[in-house]
Parts: C-alpha cells; sequence; structure tokens
C-alpha cells in the first residue's frame, strides 16, 4: 500500500517551478490567488496540517500554533527571518522550525547598495520630477547630491549580508565600519578593511551612512531609537533593508522632517504594510515594499530549501536548517 503523502499547507503562492514539485512530493494546499491567509485561515489551516509554510507575512503566534492537531510537526518557513513565529511556543510543542538561509545574501546587498546610491543622489525625488513634467531642464545647482565615494558607512550587523554590502561599498570607495554582537575574524576585518566599533553609540556619531543589516530580536527592537537617532550627524543617510522594527520609525520620520538628518532610504516598515503618511510626504526619503529578496533567482532558491527541509524532515532526517531557540 503507497504510504500517504504528508499534507503541508503553503500560505502563499512561490514560483511556479516549487509549486510543481510541492505537488509531486506532497499532498501540497497551495494559495493560488496569492492572497494573505486571515488568523482564522491559519488556525483552520494548522489543524489538518503535517507541515505548515508560512512567509514573513503570517504571525504564528502562541494560539496559533496552540491550536495545531497533533499532525503539526513542522513548520518550514519560506524565508529567512523568523521573528513572525513564536519559536518557544513550537518548541513547547515539539514542533520543528526551519527557515532558509544564505541563499538572500547577494539580492539583499544589492539592494542596500542600490538604496545607498539612490538616497544620496536623491534618485526618487528626481524621478518623481521627471514624471510629474516638472523639469524644465539641467541647471547648475539643481537637485545637487552627496558623493559616496570617501565616505564612511556603517553597517549595524556584520553578518553575511552586511559583509556582503561591505565588499560592494569598497568598489565605491566608501570606508567601512561595523558594530556587530561579535567581532568579526580578523582576516575579515582585514579583508574590508574594515574598522570594529565595540560602543554603537560612537559609531552613530561618526558615519556619513549608516545601512541596518541585523535580524528583528527582542534585542534589537528599535535598537536606532529616538535617543541613538539623535547621535547621527545632519548629513547622514539611513538605509534599512533588514527589519522594520529595528529602528523608531516615528522618531525618525520627525526627524527627516525636521532636517535633523539628511535622509532615508527604507525596504521596510514598523508597520508594513502599512507605511506612515508623515514618511511618504516627504522628499528626502526613498521607499520600496519589501523588494530586498525580490529576485527570480532568490525566490526559488528559498523554495528549494523548503522543499529540502520538508523532504528532510519527512524522511526522518534532521532538516539542515533548523531554528534553534536561543537559550535565555
Amino acid at each position: 500500500m503507497a504510504q500517504t503523502k504528508p499534507v503541508v499547507v503553503v500560505t502563499r503562492k512561490l514560483p511556479d517551478a516549487i509549486e510543481t514539485r510541492m505537488m509531486e512530493l506532497f499532498s501540497a494546499r497551495l494559495n493560488l490567488d496569492d492572497t494573505q491567509m486571515t488568523r482564522t485561515q491559519l488556525i483552520e489551516a494548522v489543524k489538518d496540517a503535517d507541515v505548515l509554510t508560512p512567509t514573513v507575512t503570517d504571525r504564528i503566534d502562541a494560539e496559533i500554533i496552540a491550536a495545531a492537531g497533533p499532525n503539526l510537526k513542522l513548520i518550514a518557513n519560506f524565508g529567512t527571518g523568523v521573528d513572525h513565529i513564536d519559536l518557544a511556543a513550537a518548541a513547547a510543542r515539539g514542533i520543528v522550525v526551519t527557515n532558509t538561509p544564505d541563499v538572500l545574501t547577494e539580492d539583499t546587498a544589492d539592494m542596500a547598495m542600490a538604496m545607498i546610491l539612490a538616497v544620496a543622489r536623491r534618485l526618487g525625488e528626481g524621478e518623481r520630477v521627471l514624471r510629474a513634467g516638472k523639469w524644465s531642464g539641467w541647471s547648475p545647482t539643481w537637485m545637487l547630491g552627496r558623493r559616496i565615494n570617501g565616505k564612511r558607512l556603517g553597517i549595524v550587523g556584520m553578518g553575511r549580508i552586511g559583509r556582503a554590502l561591505a565588499v560592494r561599498a569598497r568598489g565605491f570607495g566608501l570606508s567601512i565600519h561595523y558594530h556587530n554582537r561579535h567581532r568579526v575574524h580578523p582576516d575579515i576585518e582585514a579583508e574590508l578593511e574594515a574598522t570594529y566599533w565595540d560602543s554603537l553609540d560612537q559609531m552613530l556619531a561618526r558615519m556619513d551612512i549608516i545601512s541596518v543589516n541585523c535580524p528583528h530580536t527582542p534585542a534589537t527592537y528599535h535598537l536606532l531609537s529616538a535617543r541613538r537617532l539623535r547621535l547621527l550627524a545632519p548629513q547622514a543617510f539611513v538605509v534599512n533593508t533588514s527589519r522594520g522594527e529595528v529602528i523608531d520609525e516615528s522618531a525618525l520620520t520627525r526627524m527627516l522632517a525636521a532636517g535633523e538628518i539628511a535622509g532615508a532610504a527604507l525596504d521596510v516598515f514598523e508597520n508594513a504594510p502599512a507605511v506612515n503618511p508623515k514618511l511618504l510626504a516627504l522628499d528626502n526619503v526613498v521607499l520600496v515594499p519589501h523588494m530586498g529578496s525580490a529576485t527570480i533567482e532568490g525566490r526559488v532558491a528559498m523554495g528549494e530549501r523548503v522543499l529540502i527541509n520538508i523532504k528532510s524532515f519527512v524522511d526522518g532526517n534532521p532538516p539542515p536548517d533548523r531554528v534553534l531557540l536561543d537559550a535565555p
């Protein structure tokens, strides 16, 4: 008798190649119209699922995990960050959680570098003026941005993405500085010609550009608080391709509006998908709808990691990308 395929509930539409393989390997329940599942739908889904494959838009909290049926043994997240999943609640129920690390490093670093250039050279402003038919021709003093060559870039979070950004930034002549929970290996520092700052406050006060590349955890919530944002120089730019919650968005918005910071480029927002209307009204901000990982290659690679994690688990082997709960 053929073995029953495990029920895998996928909360959002994934690339066609990944969904096809899901159907071949498992009893997959796909979300073909890509409508975000409601909380009620998520609760119903976990009652029957053997595996849940959520994305960053799904908040899998303790209540949803408590509603899970006895068959749910794996949450195979489509994405690197897992701050939307209650890891402690999952562990208490004996549910394994996996993610998709390593595959988005280059794409996100590309986006961070692009946003540094965009905000410093006022590309968003110029594009809006041109589309609105307000450009009357070249002028020697109009729409002047900032040269990035020779400036100091402070990277908050020197993990894979931070290091990949540093490689790119050096090619544009930026001086690399960083703050990290742990200092990176001396060989990496030497290769990147990077200066380590044990004090985030001291680094912030001396940088021309700050790029946020650390994950969102309880320890990094509002890491760039109102107090820390006030340490920035008036000519400084802030770039965030990590998580919106790492920056006090209200404080950042107030300072941008008052001209206390030169500009910001944001791919993520504290209350996404909602965006602060005051941010939308500012010209000195580049706003992008969470596109840091949005490449065909990246999303397919994410899906392939999900498939590997599920297949390994179903076959009785440890999934390669298991997320372990940090010790208190």
